[in-house]
């Protein structure tokens, strides 16, 4: 991997860790004791960092050095892998919440075919995505880890129901600021009216392909992203 790719890939992961935190950069460069301009110079990608900065860097994002290094070193994420499960304590950028395999299928496909690194974990019902989300029930025991940075949600789950995770969610401060992208293959103005109103950030209709996660990516602002290379070059299958 070139030292380039490396910097902007540490960058990446800082700006993702931070977010996950919901504190500015400001913040992050005081609690590192670093200055501002230093911090926005590593996320561009734009700085090498010392060993004594990334041991700051870890204390004030409240993660250990190795998990840090880990986190912005994964090469490949486990988009388009198919069925892919939540693991205790794993960090997990997008958290997918879908029980229908083939949905998940698609979607993964569509992800892996816009070159998006990011690591995407499954949960294949509503109780599931709560558990992990609040780290309650086989989710209880786990150490701390960072909550994803965007939700896909189905809306037609077993167990608990898609709207009432949006509500779970939106109703908790430590959730209520995650981005949630509302899947769906229903046209109920009803249901929709009331994503919105919970706080849904966009709607993908299912199935997921590469032609709508490019369509909705670019408005939510996802800068914590990690592409292998522009989305632009990468073809829908069988172009």
């Amino acid at each position: 991997m070139a030292g380039s790719e490396i910097t902007s890939r540490f960058g990446a992961s800082i700006r993702s860790l931070r977010h996950s935190l919901g504190i500015s950069q400001e913040t992050l460069a005081e609690r590192a004791d670093l200055h501002r301009t230093y911090i926005a110079g590593i996320e561009a990608g734009a700085r090498n960092v010392t060993l004594k900065s990334i041991d700051k860097l870890a204390r004030a994002l409240q993660v250990s050095i190795p998990t840090l290094l880990l986190y912005a070193g994964r090469a490949t994420a486990l988009a388009g892998v198919p069925g892919a499960e939540l693991v205790p304590g794993e960090n997990v950028d997008i958290l997918m919440v879908e029980d229908n395999k083939d949905d998940i299928d698609l979607t993964l496909r569509a992800f892996k075919q816009a070159r998006i690194l990011n690591s995407i974990q499954v949960a294949h019902d509503g109780e599931e995505a709560l558990d992990f989300l609040f780290g309650t029930g086989r989710f209880a025991q786990t150490k701390r880890r960072l909550r994803p940075q965007l939700v896909l949600l189905d809306l037609h789950l077993p167990r608990v129901p898609g709207l009432e995770v949006m509500r779970r969610m939106m109703a908790d401060e430590r959730t209520r600021h995650i981005p949630v992208v509302v899947l769906t293959a229903s046209r109920d103005a009803e249901e929709l009216a009331e994503c919105q109103r919970l706080g849904a950030k966009t709607f993908m209709v299912k199935p997921v392909d590469f032609q709508g996660l490019s369509q909705v990516t670019p408005p939510l602002h996802l800068d914590w992203m990690l592409l292998k290379s522009p989305v632009t070059s990468a073809r829908p299958a069988g172009a």
